[in-house]
Parts: structure tokens; sequence; C-alpha cells
């Protein structure tokens, strides 16, 4: 009897030896995925924003290595909850399409040679466009399985505003100290680019994302007011280093952050409980009466576009007329290069035209571009410096399409995560809706979410949106798992 006894002891002990590697083994692998996506986030913006191959392949394979870990870690779990998927299914049918316009479809025989047909100008770069945005999709996947709680949702998002603030110091000093080329990335040349950015334009699209969840978290959320000086600190280098970046694009898309980010601010509710019941709170009532909404707004611009004049007065009038140069028929040259917006995206209403369903293939703009480019050649135009122009020409109506989808689930989105939450995760929503604004507007005129880390930030937003309501604590829902 005694050793029945010791056997079913033994028996038991071992099953809860492995109970608890098992549930150890779940939380380790948790705690990986979601902290190796933070430290991707802080890496991929190092190598100017990772925009060679290898700095793409390396984001590409640690993305999809992150995704095997949460496989397994499923496994073990028997748990594969992911959460609210709208916003990021566009995205998927997207890279589906280019994917589609890689393939042959059809081969023939001409001159002794097999000839295949495909609807993409350049079938390998739409399958890396392809290969590229899965790999966000998945990085917006694991963002919203592992950002599983609100000191994670925090992290996630001070990880980014600190990740800017680097950037924008960084920017600032080699705009102050650099006289030749290399400037802790040897790369980078005086007067070209900002920041850790080959191209000056690109490096708002980092800041205008930042700012938003800065305003967001620092204006709009009711606790931890003695953290606004720090948060409007950080706001203010960040502002400083759009405007030395002399790029138009930031300063017209920061122009519209500071009115929508005005508008949300003035109509903000408050969302207290009493009891088991909400109670919805005006906090400023008194901004409610349109003259007061037009003489804030009217303040708030002047104080912009004071401080802009300020910091960079004449190099930016310098840069508006020759913007102005660039969407008027002035400025022709005996080259004739069609250098300008204007000549692009004429250029890309052309492709278009010629590709009305499925376009002429994403990633593969800048291969069929030269047969509507008119121009001496002496350029070819990468990009039509408006993605959503870029789109209509690289995906056709089927593109239109699917920007419409993503549009509209965004906006129903944001109004249902705002709603639906409250204290730090709704000032998070509201923050991001104001960096998604920002780069909205500026997508208008540049193609900053070309770059990875843009791209990656970009992601991380909508995945901040598409949050439920979040607990305080992952570790015990990690164990009962």
């Amino acid at each position: 009897m005694d050793t029945s006894f010791s056997q079913t002891a033994v028996v038991e002990h071992a099953s809860v030896l492995s109970s608890s590697d098992s549930g150890g083994l779940i939380l380790l692998l948790d705690r990986v995925v979601f902290y190796g996506l933070m430290a991707l986030m802080v890496l991929t913006a190092i190598p100017y924003g990772s925009v060679h191959p290898w700095s793409r392949a390396i984001f590409q394979c640690s993305v999809f290595a992150l995704t095997l870990l949460w496989i397994v870690h499923g496994l073990l779990s028997g748990a594969w909850r992911v959460g609210n998927l709208r916003l990021i299914l566009p995205m998927a049918a997207l890279a589906l399409l280019a994917l589609t316009q890689s393939l042959t479809w059809w081969q023939v025989d001409s001159a002794g040679l097999r000839v295949g047909y495909s609807l993409s100008a350049d079938p390998f770069e739409s399958w890396v466009f392809a290969f590229r945005t899965s790999a966000l999709v998945l990085a917006a996947l694991l963002l919203i399985r592992f950002t599983s709680s609100r000191n994670r949702l925090s992290i996630l998002i001070h990880t980014i505003i600190g990740v800017a603030i680097i950037s924008a110091l960084f920017g600032i000093a080699r705009q102050s100290l650099q006289h030749s080329q290399g400037f802790v990335l040897p790369l980078l040349k005086p007067g070209l680019g900002f920041g850790q950015f080959v191209n000056k334009n690109h490096f708002p699209y980092l800041m205008e994302m930042a700012m938003g969840l800065v305003a967001g978290v620092a204006l709009m959320r009711g606790k931890g007011r003695e953290r606004i000086p720090l948060y409007l600190a950080a706001l203010l280098v960040m502002w400083a280093a759009l405007v030395f970046s002399l790029s138009r694009g930031g300063l017209m898309a920061m122009t519209a952050q500071v009115i929508f980010a005005f508008l949300l601010f003035a109509n903000s509710r408050r969302v207290r409980k009493t009891g088991n019941e909400e109670v919805k709170s005006d906090r400023f009532a008194w901004t409610r009466s349109v003259a007061v909404k037009v003489i804030m707004a009217a303040a708030l611009l002047g104080f912009v576009v004071t401080g802009v004049v300020w910091l960079a007065g004449d190099r930016l009038a310098a840069g508006v007329d020759s913007a102005a140069a660039e969407l008027t028929e002035a400025d022709r040259t005996e080259l004739h290069e069609g250098s300008r917006r204007r000549d692009i995206w004429r250029a890309s209403w052309l492709m278009f035209k010629a590709h009305r369903i499925t376009g002429a293939g994403l990633g593969g703009y800048w291969t069929e571009l030269p047969y509507y480019h008119q121009a001496s050649g002496v350029t070819t135009p990468q990009q039509a410096h408006n993605d959503y122009l870029e789109l209509l020409a690289s995906g056709g109506v089927i593109g239109a399409a699917l920007f419409i989808w993503f549009a509209v689930v965004l906006i129903k989105q944001a109004r249902h995560s705002v709603r639906a939450s409250e204290g730090f995760q709704r000032a998070a929503n509201l923050g991001a809706m104001v960096g998604l604004v920002g780069v909205g507007v500026h997508s208008l005129v540049d193609f900053g979410l070309h770059i990875t880390a843009n791209s990656l930030v970009f992601v991380a937003l909508l995945a901040i949106i598409s949050l439920e309501p979040l607990p305080r604590a992952v570790a015990a829902r990690v164990r009962r798992s």
C-alpha cells in the first residue's frame, strides 16, 4: 500500500512539473515575441530606416521567426486568439493582389525563346512587394495578439516615441555638426536627407506618427498630468526637428494634424465610472462654442506658423517657391527632365488609363512609367510622389477598391475604439488617429511609407486602434492559458 501511494505521488508530482514547465515556456514565448517586436522597431529605424535589400531582408526574416514562435506558443497553450483583424484584411488582400500580378499566366515562343506574360510590368518586384507586405501584415497581427495589457500598450507607445526622439536629436545634431560624408552612418552626406534617413521627406513620417501619440497621451488622458511637461518637451524636440528637415509635405501634414488634434481635444469627453455605470462628461464644455473654437484654432495655427518661420524662414521660403514651380508650367529647362511632381503625376495617370483593371503591377511602377513619362529620359522617376496615385497606377481599379475598403474600415474602427475604450487606451487611440491623419496628408505628395521603419510604425498605429479594451496586467491570464 505504501508502494502504491509512493508511485501515485511520483506521477502527480511529475504531472505538476510538466504543467509548470509548459506554463513557464508559454510565458517565456509570450514575452519573447512581444519584446522582440519592440526591439525590431528600434533596430529597423537605425540603418537609414531599413531601405537597403539586406536590412529589409533582416526585418522580414525577423518577423517570420517571431511568427514561428507564435505558432509554437499557440500549439503549447492551445489558444489561437488573435483579435480584431478588420484593418489587416485589406492589407493582406493587397499582398494577394501583388502575388497574383507576379504570376506568369501564359507563355509563347518567340525567336526560339520562351516569353512569359504576367499582369505586372516587373513580376519579380511585384513578388518582392507581396513578400514585404506579408511581413508587415504579420507584424501587425503579432502586435494585436501580444499587446495584451495596458502596460504593454504603454511600452509600445513609448518605444515609438523613444525612437522618434532619438531620431530627432540625431537629425538636429547632424545638421549642426556634420561637415563631411559619414556621420555615425557612412552613407549620410552633408546637406542631403535628415536624421538617419537619406531622403529628408521620409524623416517627417516618423515624427508625425510619434507626435500624434504624444499629443494623445499628454492631452487626452485623465491621469498622469505630472508627466505632461515631459511629453511637451518631447513634442517640442520632434516639432523642431521636423521644421529643420525643411520637408514641405511634412509641414503641410503637421498643420493638418494640429487642426485635427485640436478638434479632437475640443470635442473629447472623459469616461468615468460611477458604480457599474459609465458616465460621459465634457472636460472642456466651454470649447463647444464655435467662436471659441475658431479663435483657439487661429491662435494655435498662428503659433505654429510663427515658430516655423522663426526656425527656418529663409530656407523654407525657397522651398515654397520651388514647390510652386513643380505644380505649374513654369521652370521648364532645355533638358526637360520631367522630374517635377506635375509631370510625374500626369505620367502616372496615363499609366492608370492604360491598365485600368489590375494596374501595371505593385512594385513595378518604375519599370512601366518610362512609356508614359513625356521627358528626355535623363531621369526616370522611381515613385509617383503620391501614394494614392501610385496605388491607382500600380493596382488599377482593384487596388483603388482595396484602399476604399481600408479607409472605410479604418474610420469605423477608429470611432468604435474611442467609444469602447477609456483612460490611457482611449488617449492612445486618439493619438494614433492624429498620427494616421498626418501620414494620410503627407502621402499626397511623398512616399515615406515605402520605408520599412515608417511602415512598421504605421502598422503599429493600426494595431493600437484595433485593440479591444485591455486589462491592466497580462501575467495572470498567460498563466491560466
